[in-house]
């Protein structure tokens, strides 16, 4: 479905909203090559100096399709972010729309002009609703948004989009204000709000606000792109609650040009958001009414309540929390434990009856893990990710290190295989006194286990010991592997580098310790280097 859009023929009406899904250089590239139906590509908003944002949880589902979040603009700042949209490559039928924001006029002027050169055009963020002084505190007043757009337009020379608040009495006033600052188009909504959504009693949200989006926004959107376009002549990209052919028309009908879908994406493979936006295509040119049918509104991000029974030290800086329940999850899935008023981290369950996890201080909300009494309440959310499948008659092996056993144990107890064909697991520490599980393992698999300091088993890397495990291996034995790697990103590449000395790279798979957040696809943190995102299109990723 060709479109033209602020000067560009492109190659699809649609686009993502800023803040969901292409949150990153990478997860951008690979949507510019693979999904051709999006032809609007949205950055998330770039401040002018790095924000790490609210600690997790940043996204909680109050009922199905429906959401509220408070991500805090988290992101590198203006000079790292043009960095990285410098080595996109943009194709001709494309938009790279940046979106950015600020603390002032001369702000919103610096980071513009920042990122101007490397993007088609800037949306302006006038609306987040959960980040004081920012966003929608500067987009409720038509003066300031005026004078913002006027000021950026004469910085720049590529077109500018104001990105609106629904949260303001009159928006079409608003809209108005903004084309006469020079506004080329209107992007609306952002989302409602802010709201809270509570679980067990607490907020969910650390932030405890945060915006609200999904279906129940619907005719709120639809209203105010409505009222907008009533008012404005420049284009309208219409977003909130769309998640169907139907949707669309009804945005088209109220003066949308461009269409935004975000939450409707939940819970999505990358595969699966491209075959949903080719079905949402051809509903459009067939009036039929497919898409729908594809949106995830079984993905459940409730909380179960477990009790912590056993808090067992390996180490000064390592425990092993066993809890009161048996989690349903599957090798190679995750969960999340969220602990009201801490926050939540995701963790591969060690055992999943009973329920265990290995936790390792890495930081504030660790630190506290690894101190919990038992008779502690925490609650789990999950399983995500995709169970892991590997061929018939396959011999697995496994390499970890760090936390990244938990992940890798399961695989090999419930899918290795016996005799000649048993599971092989490779641990690595940097000492035998941060080893751990080491007696279960020999139960399920063959063990090998390396230390830097030599205190247990091969003195030296996981790897080097690999290597000499597979140089030892026949062509036939070694086209018989499967590779479960997990742990720290360094010895995870280590791992895959030697991996593919002797077999194929359909062969390995990986799950590396990036940062996860929402765990269910939307706020790009756990992009791999490919585009690929670990929560949703994992963990384990094939290697290629």
């Amino acid at each position: 479905m060709k479109t033209v859009f602020l000067g560009k023929t492109l190659s699809g009406p649609f686009t993502i909203p800023s803040g969901i899904v292409t949150c990153s250089a990478p997860i951008i590239q690979a949507f510019f090559d693979q999904i051709p139906e999006v032809g609007v590509l949205t950055t998330k908003s770039i401040g002018p100096t790095p924000r790490a944002g609210y600690r997790e949880p940043i996204l909680s589902q109050y009922s199905p399709g429906n959401f509220v979040n408070a991500v805090g603009l988290t992101n590198p700042g203006a000079e790292r972010s043009a960095e990285l949209m410098a080595e996109l490559t943009i194709p001709e039928d494309r938009f790279l729309l940046i979106s950015i924001f600020g603390g002032s006029v001369d702000e919103y002027v610096e980071v513009a002009k920042i990122m101007a050169p490397h993007g088609d055009g800037l949306e302006l963020n006038l609306s987040c609703p959960h980040a004081k002084g920012l966003g929608m505190a500067m987009g409720q007043d038509p003066d300031l948004v005026k004078e913002i757009v006027a000021a950026v337009k004469a910085a720049v020379d590529i077109p500018v989009v104001a990105k609106l608040t629904p949260n303001v009495p009159n928006i079409g006033d608003i809209a108005k204000a903004a084309e006469q600052g020079g506004a080329d188009a209107i992007c609306a909504i952002n989302t409602l709000g802010p709201g809270s959504h509570h679980s067990h009693g607490a907020p969910v949200l650390s932030n405890g606000l945060g915006g609200m989006s999904g279906k129940g926004v619907l005719p709120i959107a639809l209203k105010c792109v409505s009222e907008i376009a009533e008012a404005v002549s420049c284009p309208v990209i219409g977003c909130g609650g769309i998640s169907s052919a139907d949707n669309v028309r009804a945005f088209k009908g109220a003066g949308a040009s461009i269409f935004g879908i975000g939450s409707a994406l939940v819970g999505m493979t990358t595969e699966q958001i491209g075959s949903y936006f080719t079905t949402l295509t051809a509903d459009l040119e067939r009036g039929t009414e497919q898409a729908e049918s594809l949106v995830r509104y079984d993905i459940d991000m409730g909380f179960d309540p477990v009790t912590l029974v056993k808090n067992e030290k390996v180490s000064a800086d390592i425990s092993i929390l066993t809890f009161d329940k048996k989690v349903g999850v599957q090798a190679g899935e995750f969960i999340f434990l969220w602990i009201p008023g801490l926050g939540e981290k995701p963790f591969s369950a060690l055992t999943d009856d009973p329920f265990s996890l290995v936790v390792i201080n890495l930081g504030e909300f660790t630190d506290q893990l690894i101190k919990l009494e038992a008779g502690t309440q925490a609650y789990v959310r999950g399983p995500h990710g995709i169970p892991v499948q590997p061929p018939e008659n396959a011999k697995i092996m496994a390499v970890s290190g760090g936390t990244g056993l938990a992940a890798v144990y399961q695989i090999a107890r419930d899918l290795g295989g016996e005799g000649d064909n048993k599971a092989e697991i490779f641990v690595g520490a940097r000492s035998a006194d941060r080893l751990y599980f080491t007696d279960e393992c020999e139960e399920i698999s063959t063990l090998h286990i390396a230390t830097d300091d030599g205190s247990r088993g091969h003195h030296g890397l996981v790897t080097e010991m690999l290597r000499q495990r597979l140089q030892a291996l026949s062509p036939e034995q070694l086209d018989q592997l499967y590779f479960y790697n997990c742990g720290p990103e360094p010895m995870v590449h280590a791992a895959v580098a030697v991996q593919k000395e002797f077999c194929r790279d359909e062969q390995i798979h990986s799950a590396i310790d990036y940062l996860t957040k929402c765990g269910v696809g939307i706020c790009g943190a756990c992009n791999a280097p490919d585009g690929r995102r670990l929560c949703v299109d994992g963990p384990f990723l094939a290697a290629g």
